[in-house]
């Protein structure tokens, strides 16, 4: 991921917890201490963000070396060691909190979407994030869901349309809305259109959207929409989709499964940071 993208954010989180200076680091750590730490992980998951963890004890000291020993992506086990970390104390001690929040709730997005992903296997459908994600985060934990095998639905307000229940009300209709988004948007925009049920599905083909959103519909809904649509263009499912429907929705045909709960309320993933003095053996 470029550094670009997530360096400002390191910089708030660090600012936020550390404020005009770390009182107990200060208090207690020579500025000379000197020490090795170990990153491990204490349940199975997949892991993300090294590279973030990494870049939150560089911008505090660039001298302390991070060794990952796991890339983003892996799948690990209980005790597995992640990395491990040398160089002065306190700048590890003031980043460790930082770190382990970004590095914890990023695996914690990853296993959750594989968990999603081993769920639809076999089908031929695609899961993907949505905007439900924490604010000032949106780029590291879309960056999560790609790392755990999903994909990413829009950015943000600006790189597609879609077109949700009160559009379609303050527009006067699914074609009025889709004709306007059509008129102010470039040629690469993609428009969607969020639909309800069956007679909506028909409009949103009647106006060409370029993909038809099956919101909160049942499974024999939503099962009818795809009969209906035929393969004109694809079809996302929508609306408080649980990991254990998940293989049911997929069943359907639909082409992708959005998901905000991969994002909105996941649990971290269980990490921990453990530090020694460099002439303690681990």
């Amino acid at each position: 991921m470029n550094s670009l993208l997530y360096e400002d954010i390191i910089k708030r989180a660090l600012a936020e917890d550390i404020g005009f200076e770390d009182l107990t680091t200060a208090a207690t750590v020579s500025p000379e201490h000197m020490s090795s730490a170990k990153l491990l992980v204490k349940q199975q998951g997949v892991i993300a963000g090294m590279e973030i963890a990494a870049a939150t004890f560089r911008l505090l000291d660039p001298s302390l070396i991070f060794k990952p020993l796991i890339e983003d992506g892996s799948m690990v086990e209980p005790g597995q060691l992640l990395a491990t970390v040398e160089g002065k104390t306190a700048p590890l001690l003031t980043g460790e909190r930082t770190a382990l929040n970004l590095l914890q709730r990023l695996s914690g997005i990853a296993t959750e979407v594989r968990r999603a992903v081993e769920a639809v296997k076999g089908f031929s459908c695609t899961i993907v994030d949505t905007r439900k994600t924490t604010p000032g985060l949106r780029v590291l934990e879309k960056y999560a869901v790609r790392t755990g095998g999903g994909r990413n639905h829009r950015f943000g307000l600006f790189d597609a349309a879609l077109i949700k229940d009160n559009h379609i009300a303050a527009a006067g209709g699914i074609g009025r809305a889709v004709a306007l988004v059509r008129e102010r948007s470039g040629h690469t925009v993609k428009i969607e259109v969020e639909t309800e049920n069956l007679v909506q599905v028909q409009e949103a083909l009647d106006a060409k959207a370029d993909i038809i959103m099956l919101d909160n519909m049942t499974l024999q809904q939503m099962s009818e929409a795809v009969k209906l649509i035929g393969g004109r263009c694809p079809t996302e499912a929508s609306g408080g989709i649980t990991l254990d429907k998940l293989r049911e929705v997929a069943a359907t045909g639909v082409s992708l499964i959005s998901l905000g709960a991969v994002t909105h309320s996941v649990k971290a993933l269980d990490i921990s940071l453990n530090i020694a003095d460099k002439e303690r053996n681990f």
